[in-house]
């Protein structure tokens, strides 16, 4: 039951950065981008296990970022818990180390993984910025295909007010 998130156009929050961490959850957003795109989740001999729509995201965020000179890394945390809701004292741990010398920490994942990131860099200088905004819940059935590729299929989403919505997200709201 993942959490279905709208990406936000983060551009005005992050002007004045010289340098902001990108720090994802590896569920939530990922089964996002692929329902909304129509994409795979996973296509193994092509993306590995990541998922190529959010990989897509985040490769532009970081592009349109370095544009405007603005440094730029991402950070995920895989074991031994994957949603960063979740994460262990050794993964925060992590995290403030890989956050050390950056200005912001743009956080891919819901306000319970904000809550994650900024409670772990509180003793920072570090500004935490939320760039997902929760639309409601996915429900879907893993469709797996030859060559090693995961789809999600028979696509059911509750949205924020509880409506229920079957099959693929309206074209609006893509």
């Amino acid at each position: 039951m993942p959490l279905h998130l709208k990406p936000l156009d983060m551009a005005a929050e992050l002007e004045g950065y010289e340098s902001v961490l990108i720090v994802s959850c590896p569920i939530c957003p990922p089964v996002s981008l692929a329902t909304d795109t129509g994409s795979p989740l996973i296509e193994f001999f092509k993306n590995g296990i990541k998922t190529g729509a959010y990989e897509d995201h985040l490769r532009d965020m970081r592009e349109a970022l370095e544009q405007r000179g603005v440094r730029t890394g991402v950070f995920t945390s895989y074991l031994p818990c994957t949603a960063m809701c979740l994460w262990t004292a050794g993964q925060r741990k992590r995290l403030l180390k890989r956050a050390n010398g950056y200005q912001a920490a743009v956080v891919m994942g819901c306000e319970s993984a904000r809550y994650t990131v900024e409670e772990t860099l509180k003793e920072t200088d570090c500004a935490v910025l939320l760039a997902m905004q929760l639309v409601g819940i996915t429900n879907a059935k893993l469709k797996f295909k030859l060559p090693l590729t995961v789809e999600l299929g028979d696509l059911s989403r509750i949205d924020a007010n509880e409506q229920r919505e079957e099959g693929p997200a309206p074209a609006a709201s893509r």
